[in-house]
């Protein structure tokens, strides 16, 4: 009996869960305020880092900024004081566990706890899997996923102590479906996607509703990253690489809304369902068509010729 009951409140649930999200995609969900919030955002030098330092601030978060780009994550600090918030801005390397716990223990002694975390450095190596050497993929790993271990035993105590706080991981669309010749960056995607979405449901479990957490996976962003990445040409005036300013705004919706999940563009819904749902062969069949067996290697070309410069792709 009381499987039945259990089984009535799911579908009652399923079903208000369905209608919710129907209603959210043509109403504009409520916005919450983070006036005052202490962010953290890491790989805030690149160009999506940037963008949603400039975003929270004009929410009027004050904000801590990481990077190892020491001048690029100064350069993002000085344009976010200009919107008259307070930013302390930290040199830090993602690869390494020890950079960040050294890192977190000085927020916290010089700064105060973190409300609000947003994971968005990531870094590619843009080689083929034989060509590539293995400290190079090791990083791959280390900066996309590891450190979202590190980032988290960091500053997630501190957030369950008031049960308040939000995490927010930028992942890819990447980590939904795959593509070829770029594992390092795929593999951690998906690693990305199945913590954050472990992470959501042992905080669901315990309880901590006050602790929000959002995944923003997001098409090929035109930041420099996948230069040269293209699909069949017949199809890419329907799937452009997104706008840097336009993912950031779409995403910051979704963190002020709560949004558990969301991908950019909607689109992306598509290919992360019909893998799911259809044979292996199918989606083979609708991937080959539209190039994305061989969507990567004019990207790979390119940084191939940046080699000898010492150059490494990362957002």
């Amino acid at each position: 009996m009381i499987v039945l009951v259990d089984l009535l409140l799911m579908l009652i649930d399923l079903t208000y869960s369905i209608l919710a999200a129907v209603v959210q995609t043509f109403v504009r969900p409520r916005l919450k305020c983070i006036d005052g919030e202490l962010c953290l955002i890491t790989g805030a030098g690149g160009a999506l880092g940037r963008l949603f330092a400039l975003e929270f601030a004009k929410e009027g978060a004050h904000l801590v900024l990481w990077d190892c780009n020491t001048a690029a994550n100064e350069r993002t600090a000085e344009l976010a004081r200009e919107l008259g918030v307070r930013v302390h801005a930290y040199t830090v390397d993602l690869s390494r566990r020890a950079s960040i716990y050294e890192a977190a223990e000085r927020v916290r002694a010089e700064v105060g706890d973190v409300s609000m975390l947003v994971n968005n450095a990531g870094v590619v190596a843009g080689r083929r899997l034989l060509d590539c050497p293995d400290e190079i993929l090791e990083r791959t790993l280390l900066v996309n996923c590891h450190a979202l271990f590190w980032m988290t035993k960091a500053f997630l105590p501190q957030m369950k102590a008031k049960n308040h706080g939000h995490i927010v991981t930028i992942a890819s669309a990447l980590g939904l479906f795959s593509t070829a010749c770029v594992e390092d960056y795929c593999a951690s995607k998906f690693g990305a996607v199945g913590f954050h979405e472990s992470l959501t449901h042992e905080l669901l479990a315990d309880d901590l509703d006050g602790i929000k957490t959002t995944l923003v996976c997001p098409y090929i962003v035109d930041t420099g990253m996948f230069a040269g990445c293209e699909i069949r040409k017949e199809l890419r005036s329907l799937i452009p690489p997104l706008q840097p300013l336009y993912t950031v705004q779409q995403s910051m919706k979704a963190i002020l809304a709560e949004q558990l999940m969301i991908c950019i563009p909607r689109i992306m819904y598509i290919p992360f369902l019909t893998r799911a749902l259809l044979p292996w062969e199918a989606n083979l069949a609708t991937y080959r068509f539209m190039g994305g067996d061989k969507c990567m290697l004019p990207f790979i070309k390119n940084v191939e010729m940046k080699t000898s410069n010492g150059v490494i792709n990362s957002s």
